[in-house]
């Protein structure tokens, strides 16, 4: 008994319950196969209507929840919003079940975007529970369990759809067998103690934790101080050594004027004011994109982002315009599996390069952004749905290399609250341009446009953000003077910016 209690307050006990969560939440066998589903016998929808009149209102919804969202979550310290999520996306489960009509399907992707805006709580939990030595661990056990989700979640579908061993209304049943599992792993989860902005350890004169810093064996909420002596720590052995890559100077200074206003904020008193929270978010805000590299990664991270989430929810459009679900014995559970794999494989092949990205990122960004609007091109104009499903690995492979170099190059110089700060700054860009998209290109109340027209601008989109990041890196390249290369590695702030790459890996539900 002794044993287990020991082993309860330990790091890896909310790490594992969380990992459960993240897998069983994740597996969701009849994600590639919705559109079949929808425009089947069961729903009789059409593809217009699910295109045109459904799927805009995941975005919409999306946008108008996502920042309440993020500081509710921080408010509440995290647990209460993970158990929220999985109880949103068991009844959304429950409506694409049972429910009919476009109103009803209208309703069910309102609560999903409701599920995807929650998941900032899923990524913020473990960091208020471990340490910053156990980052590493923590980050790569939860990402890798979410991954795993998604692609067990594919490879399952395929199986069942292929070998009809269930109807698509029985998988549905299954998937709510496995959210049920997550819900009661969620209710198990150790309540933080502490947050990032709201609920902050106070910090007295001389205090300790009795049992010093960096001790092992004991789960007790993450010490902000600590994260930004380590930060403090960094900077110092960087300036002694030289070390000065293009835009860390600045990201130095304000995250040393963080951990100034830290501190304070930790003199205060345990629990921040909602007004003093969001004052300091904005100082922060302005203090961070005042780097001129750090902006020219976010706005190429939200472009992006936004061109990415279109691709990812209206791609199964295409594959039914190109080879109808009635006619032909649908791929697409495999072909998600396969991207994801072959996405966490460009990712992970990021942390063994050496190329200096602060000088060659900016040109990569464009000559592989080429690459993805042709990967577009080709699944638009091939009229073949082995080239759409190639097109699309390609196209997915490619992001999330990408998007692995641009949340290094962010995450660079940056503590954790600012880490958190910049990326849902990004994620809402992201969001508010995929609206205007939506609602001009996509809505049936705007263009309304056919799936065929719709992909020919996204692959049009993507190469214009080729042009225009090509000729700024090279542009950079050519005026920029030679300096002295000092490698610039922190271990763990790679590995987890490798392992946030498989955030945004979900299509819609």
């Amino acid at each position: 008994m002794e044993t287990l209690k020991r082993w309860m307050r330990d790091w890896k006990y909310p790490t594992y319950l969380l990992c459960i969560y993240g897998f069983f939440s994740t597996v969701k066998p009849l994600e590639p196969f919705l559109i079949p589903f929808l425009t089947g016998p069961d729903k009789n929808l059409t593809i217009e209507q699910v295109t045109n009149q459904i799927f805009p209102v995941w975005t919409y919804s999306y946008l108008a929840v996502l920042v309440p969202v993020f500081l509710l979550t921080d408010w509440l310290r995290y647990k209460p919003v993970v158990v929220f999520q999985c109880l949103v996306l068991f009844a959304t489960t429950a409506m694409i079940r049972w429910c009919n009509g476009v109103p009803e399907m209208q309703a069910v992707q309102f609560t999903y975007g409701v599920v995807t805006s929650c998941d900032v709580a899923y990524f913020t939990y473990i960091y208020s529970m471990v340490e910053l030595k156990h980052y590493l661990k923590a980050t790569s056990y939860c990402r890798t369990a979410q991954l795993l989700g998604y692609t067990v979640g594919s490879v399952l579908g395929q199986v069942l759809v292929s070998f009809e061993l269930m109807s698509y209304n029985y998988i549905l049943v299954f998937t709510l067998v496995l959210t049920g599992i997550a819900l009661i792993t969620s209710i198990l989860l150790p309540m933080p103690k502490t947050s990032m902005f709201f609920h902050q350890r106070k910090r007295a004169s001389g205090e300790t934790d009795g049992e010093g810093q960096g001790h092992a064996g004991t789960v007790k909420p993450l010490e902000p101080e600590e994260g930004s002596m380590t930060e403090v720590d960094l900077q110092s052995n960087e300036q002694k050594d030289g070390v000065e890559v293009d835009g860390s100077k600045r990201q130095q200074e304000t995250m040393g004027a963080d951990c100034n206003s830290s501190a304070k904020s930790y003199k205060t008193g345990r629990t921040s004011g909602c007004g003093d929270v969001l004052l300091r978010l904005w100082r922060d805000f302005l203090q961070c994109f005042s780097s001129r590299t750090l902006l020219i990664w976010s706005v190429w991270w939200a472009l992006a982002t936004c061109g990415y989430n279109q691709t990812v929810n209206y791609v199964q459009s295409l594959w039914e315009h190109v080879e109808p679900s009635s006619n032909f014995t649908v791929y697409n559970g495999g072909v998600e599996a396969f991207s994801n794999l072959f996405g966490a494989a460009a990712a992970y092949s990021i942390g063994f390069s050496s190329a200096d990205w602060s000088r060659w990122g900016e040109m990569a960004l464009g000559a592989l952004s080429a690459l993805e609007g042709g990967a577009l091109f080709a699944m638009v104009f091939s009229g073949n749905i082995w080239v759409c499903y190639c097109g699309y690995i390609i196209f997915k492979s490619l992001y999330m290399l990408l998007i692995t170099i641009a949340m290094f190059q962010i995450a660079a110089g940056l503590n954790m609250e600012r880490y958190a700060l910049v990326f849902g700054a990004n994620t809402f860009c992201a969001l508010v341009l995929q609206t205007i998209i939506t609602s001009v290109v996509v809505d049936s109340s705007g263009l309304g446009l056919d799936i065929v027209t719709q992909f020919t601008i996204y692959g049009g989109y993507f190469s214009f953000i080729a042009i225009v990041f090509f000729l700024r890196g090279l542009y950079t390249t050519m005026c920029r003077k030679p300096e002295m290369e000092t490698p610039r590695e922190n271990p763990e702030e790679t590995f987890k910016a490798e392992d946030d790459a498989q955030i945004i890996t979900g299509t819609k539900f």
